[in-house]
Parts: structure tokens; sequence; C-alpha cells
């Protein structure tokens, strides 16, 4: 998959191998991020599946499934703002940022996530919105219970699709 910038004189491929390579660095310290979340919510699972939780376990779930749309989103800005030099903040951005991501660009790079990944993702994203919201109505257990182990086995196929796309940009 030829990348279109790549059609350029030595000296320049020589500074955009550089960029990529720092790219590649903190694509990678994002996936770090991303990781500790995920180890953080499966300690919470280990929790939710012994006994009834407190309404405190509840919200501070809330809050790292929170955490991880936001650390899936600065992956997102990253990505976006590296290969398309532009990440337009409107009333939309949030879902239009998910849905750039699915999106394979000819000659600039593939697709970040896989469709299935999207509409999780996008499950997430709402989730987030509606915990960025919940200050005067709190958490519903059982909706943080079901996406707190739907984030958990969903987890190996967005870290999936973030390895293929690292493979992809890697080898370029």
């Amino acid at each position: 998959m030829p990348f279109l910038f790549f059609n350029c004189k030595k000296g320049d491929a020589m500074d955009i191998q550089k960029e990529i390579t720092v790219f590649l660095a903190e694509f990678d310290y994002q996936i770090e991020q991303i990781q500790k979340v995920y180890s953080i919510l499966e300690e919470k699972k280990v929790v939710f599946d012994k006994e009834p939780v407190a309404s405190e376990m509840v919200e501070s779930t809330g809050y790292w499934l929170h955490n991880l749309y936001s650390a899936f989103e600065d992956l997102f800005k990253l990505t976006a703002g590296f290969w398309e030099n532009n990440v337009k903040i409107n009333g939309d951005f949030h879902i239009n940022l998910l849905k750039r991501m699915l999106v394979h660009i000819e000659q600039l790079r593939p697709a970040l996530i896989s469709e299935e990944s999207y509409r999780f993702l996008n499950e997430l994203r709402g989730f987030r919105h509606v915990f960025r919201h919940a200050y005067s109505f709190g958490m519903d257990d059982e909706r943080v219970s079901f996406l707190l182990h739907r984030v958990l086995k969903k987890k190996e196929l967005l870290l999936q699709d973030m390895k293929k796309f690292r493979k992809t940009i890697a080898e370029i």
C-alpha cells in the first residue's frame, strides 16, 4: 500500500521516517495508557463479580470506563493530527473523530479500527457522554456492570486493531 508522501527526495524521506518513528513512540505510549486503564477495570470486575457493590464502586468504575474511552480518543487525536494534520473541534467532534478512525484514507493511512470496534467504541463514547452529565442522578449499577464486562470482553478485538494498524505503519 503506497503512501503519497513517500514519493519524495531521499533527505525528505529520512525526515519523514524520523517523524513516523516519533509517531510510533507516542502511539505505543498511548497504548500503554489504555492497557493501564484496562488493568484497573479488570480489578474492578473482580469486585463486581463477588458481591453486591457499593454506589462508590459503581461510580469509580464509571469513572474508569469514561477514562478508557478518553484514552482511546487521545490515540485517535494523535493519529488524525499526525496523518491528516487536522482535528477540527466542533459540535460533532467526538463522533466524527471516531468515524474517521474507521476509514482507510487512500495513500495516507490505513483504518485504525474495524467496523466491530467502531460499533463498540461508539457505545462506550455514548456512556462517556452520559457519565459526564450524570452528576444530578448517579450511575445505573446494572448498566455499569454490563458495560464493564463488555469492555473487557472486547479488549482483545480493540487491541488487535491497534496492533494491525501499528504493524502497517511500521512497515512503511
